[in-house]
């Protein structure tokens, strides 16, 4: 028997359960699988298995022989670890075509378009040299329900924007009916603040779309005539980076994960920049708590607090506070530069 006959030979309905399972799921921790595996191993085996018996180990074997089995179909089955708590994801990605075809399969054109205006609102309009925040409140979400214009259209050329637009647009409703979705999906997480960021699932499948949309071209360059990187890789693990820390100087390009920042320091025995080397004070942030930890911010937060505001009354006064603090800060810099 060669050794493709004795693989395929191995691979029996427990490994197709499996696939199956990470199939309707998208994306799923030890945690998850753990309850699933039992199921599948008392139901191939006949005899009962604790979800405790469970083992990483056993996990990491039915993803080699499911990704075995799914390689010819350009699909694989990817792990990373989550930017918040390091808790190490297992998703089903597809390898090789372009992810806003494939959720073309289930999604509308103008569902499509309203992704897109969304990736752009969050890494390109919400991701500056001042603030990487790299999510968008869902109040703001909301706001790009319709299309742009064929003027706007034409403003944003010549950078990363990928604004498509299949027609109107969708209404309200339908905008939050959608996003609603992509989360339900997993394509989308929403924090307790009601900030949307991409899930870790969606960081896997987006990875290279992210890069080759938003990271700057030969005619995309800084005002000293580099090349935009709006996608960046935490230093110490080498993975995106969209929830974290950021170096100092804002020139410099360090960002760090929360969970790699005590690691990395370690090893470096001293707690600076490792590029530039000033100061690691650990309070200028990459992901909403570039929005969330501004006195503006916190001032709106309090403005909100001292009564019931309908209507999104909470994140309208604190988008408002952040935006007139970006404003002023802006102006003392122009200022400066006289």
């Amino acid at each position: 028997m060669s050794d493709d006959e004795n693989q395929y030979a191995q691979y029996n309905d427990s490994n197709r359960a499996f696939l199956q399972a990470i199939m309707a799921r998208g994306a799923l921790t030890l945690k998850d699988a753990r309850p699933i595996l039992a199921a599948i191993f008392t139901a191939h085996e006949g005899t009962e298995t604790a979800e405790n018996d469970v083992t990483e180990a056993d996990l990491l074997s039915y993803v080699a022989a499911a990704n075995d089995a799914i390689s010819s179909f350009d699909l694989e089955i990817r792990s990373m670890l989550s930017q918040v708590d390091r808790t190490r994801i297992w998703a089903l990605v597809n390898t090789t075509s372009d992810p806003m075809t494939q959720l073309a399969t289930t999604h509308s054109a103008d569902e499509i378009s309203y992704l897109k205006r969304l990736l752009d609102a969050m890494f390109e309009v919400r991701n500056t040299p001042r603030r990487e925040v790299m999510a968008i409140t869902e109040m703001d979400a909301v706001r790009l329900h319709k299309n742009p214009s064929e003027s706007q259209v034409n403003n944003t050329q010549g950078g990363g924007a990928t604004q498509g637009s299949a027609g109107k647009g969708l209404t309200m409703t339908d905008a939050e009916r959608t996003i609603k979705g992509f989360v339900e999906e997993g394509w989308f997480e929403k924090s307790p603040n009601s900030f949307y960021t991409l899930s870790p699932r969606a960081l896997m499948e987006l990875k290279h779309y992210l890069i080759n949309t938003y990271n700057g071209t030969g005619d995309d360059e800084d005002d000293d005539g580099e090349r935009v990187e709006r996608i960046k890789n935490c230093y110490a693990c080498k993975e995106l980076i969209t929830v974290g820390r950021r170096c100092p100087t804002r020139e410099c390009a360090v960002r760090v994960h929360d969970m790699c920042t005590e690691n990395l320091f370690r090893a470096l025995r001293e707690r600076k920049c490792p590029t530039c080397k000033v100061d690691w004070v650990g309070e200028n942030y990459v992901g909403e708590r570039a929005v969330t930890t501004t006195e503006a911010w916190l001032k709106g937060r309090r403005r909100s607090n001292s009564g019931p505001r309908p209507g999104g009354g909470q994140q309208r006064n604190t988008q408002q506070a952040v935006e007139e603090e970006e404003t002023d800060e802006e102006g003392e810099e122009e200022w400066e530069g006289r």
